[in-house]
């Protein structure tokens, strides 16, 4: 009887009394001991004001259903495809929507709504890989910020191929600890090509001199991601340099010469196919014949092997323990015994000099850098007092 008076009252009623009585109804619903002949009538009420033409009544409906797992299915289902002012609650919280409805809203809804369903605090793989594939980057931000989000690997790399460039989308994945490593050197390459866009338009380089420039960074950037990766990750890594065109001589050796053998090892595992356990045999039984097999195997030209054997016979006596920088920061020491060596062999091309040049000029730079910094360190430290009077 009641509800029979509230149905013909509400189609008289003000818009806002409306949904004050549809925010009672439905609360009366959820925790009302009604009998079963009420709760029917109270659920084909509320169908109903799901017609109603003020977005005020649906969205007092929605504010109590949305986060109730006991609320009408249908009701939710209807409310989750709304105006976005009545969607948004239901989406962000309600646990009654499927996978589907979401990847299907994510597909076709605004900004607004797919930022709405990254928030949510049970987010599946299907749902984030929508988000990645077609969301925008608002949403991806928040999708990146959701720590409930079950992000699968290819899911993070859309994101950097569809948003990388957006400073706040970088800075965000960055931080993240389980970021994968060939993700986080997907985002360097993005940062990478938008300075140099940058710095060209702005004619303050050449496009040859600030590509050369982003080709260097990247390689330090590339040792240094390198350095904290291990295992499956480095593997990964490594195949993700190969496929990116990225596994160079330079790299490689930069990688020997910078320390970080886990790399110089794993390139070699790559490129040549052999086991890692092989290619430790060789690399590590000394600069003999089977090393220059090895080299030529895994496509590094003839012209190179010089300077890889004089960076492995050097390792054992300048050796890689307690070096400046982990295994990040070129070794000075190590860079000039391989430079020395190369300038007397007459096999090694001049582009290869070239190179090696350049690493003694970074190395001592980087030393220099180092050895300033622990001066100022120790300045701080013995600063001199003045005894108050």
């Amino acid at each position: 009887m009641i509800v029979r008076q509230f149905i013909s009252w509400v189609r008289t009623a003000p818009a806002s009394e409306r949904a004050e009585a549809t925010r009672s109804l439905a609360r009366a619903w959820m925790f009302s001991d009604l009998s079963a002949d009420d709760r029917a009538a109270a659920e084909g009420a509320l169908l109903m004001l799901l017609d109603d033409p003020s977005p005020l009544v649906r969205q007092a409906m929605a504010e109590v259903f949305a986060r109730a797992p006991s609320a009408p299915a249908a009701i939710v289902q209807a409310l989750s495809v709304d105006q976005a002012a009545v969607a948004l609650p239901v989406l962000e919280f309600s646990p009654l929507l499927i996978d589907a409805d979401l990847v299907d809203i994510v597909a076709t809804g605004n900004s607004e709504l797919q930022c709405a369903i990254a928030r949510r605090n049970t987010l599946p793989a299907s749902v984030c890989a929508a988000i990645a594939e077609v969301g925008s980057a608002a949403a991806a931000l928040e999708l990146i910020e959701n720590p409930f989000a079950e992000m699968a690997d290819f899911s993070w790399d859309r994101i950097v191929v569809r948003h990388g460039h957006l400073a706040a989308i970088r800075e965000s994945m960055l931080v993240l600890d389980g970021l994968p490593a060939a993700t986080r050197l997907a985002l360097v390459a993005k940062l990478s090509e938008t300075l140099t866009r940058f710095v060209v338009a702005r004619n303050w380089l050449s496009p040859e001199r600030a590509g050369r420039v982003a080709d260097e960074a990247m390689a330090r950037s590339t040792v240094n991601i390198a350095s904290r990766s291990r295992g499956d990750e480095m593997r990964d890594l490594v195949h993700h340099l190969r496929q990116a065109g990225q596994l160079t001589v330079g790299l490689i050796l930069r990688a020997l010469l910078s320390g970080n053998l886990d790399l110089f090892d794993q390139a070699l595992v790559e490129l040549s196919g052999l086991s890692p356990g092989r290619v430790a045999a060789i690399v590590y039984d000394g600069p003999g014949s089977s090393l220059n097999a090895l080299l030529t195997r895994a496509g590094l030209p003839e012209s190179t092997h010089p300077a890889f054997r004089a960076a492995l016979a050097a390792r054992g006596e300048i050796g890689f323990i307690g070096s400046i920088g982990g295994a990040v920061r070129l070794r000075r020491r190590m860079v000039e015994r391989v430079l020395t060596i190369c300038e007397t062999d007459a096999a090694v091309s001049e582009p290869l000099l070239i190179l090696l040049r350049r690493f003694a000029t970074e190395s001592a730079r980087e030393e220099a850098r180092v050895f300033c910094d622990e001066l100022a360190e120790q300045a701080g430290v013995f600063d001199y007092q003045p005894i108050a009077a």
